[in-house]
């Protein structure tokens, strides 16, 4: 084999196992089925009447967090921190109301909205999941 043809081989086994690497560090959040179905006029979702409410709810891989965006938009993000997600650190929303983070475990923040980064060491936004909502009956369903 001709040298530039050895060295290009060589540089892209390089460049595929730098990438392989990558991957293992950006391991994601275990995928768990949900489909949850919430009936906003209970008591325990009060909070969820209203734009900028949110609400804890059990499923997913370490909880959910539910957020109403404005009248007929919500979000819902699992908890479950994705950096070093094997360490499962559950994320918990902070005093603002709009931020979700853990200072004890991954040491990261997201915004509610859309569960983005806002603060370090995780590189990806938090697990979303699709929600699809029937204002006449006031049902929020949760889903992936």
């Amino acid at each position: 084999m001709d040298r530039p043809r050895l060295i290009f081989l060589a540089c892209t086994m390089g460049l595929l196992a730098a990438m392989g690497c990558k991957k293992d560090r950006e391991a994601s959040v275990p995928l768990v089925g949900v489909d949850i179905a919430i009936n906003l006029n209970l008591p325990e979702y009060n909070a969820l009447q209203v734009p900028g409410g949110w609400a804890y709810i059990i499923g997913g891989s370490e909880g959910i967090i539910v957020y109403r965006k404005n009248a007929d938009e919500f979000s819902a993000l699992d908890r479950h921190c994705t950096y070093q997600p094997a360490d499962q650190c559950r994320v918990t929303v902070d005093g603002s109301g709009v931020m979700a983070r853990d200072t004890l475990c991954c040491h990261s923040a997201f915004l509610l909205l859309d569960g983005s980064v806002t603060q370090g060491p995780a590189a990806l936004g938090l697990k979303q999941y699709h929600t699809q909502f029937n204002a006449n009956t006031q049902v929020l369903r949760i889903y992936n």
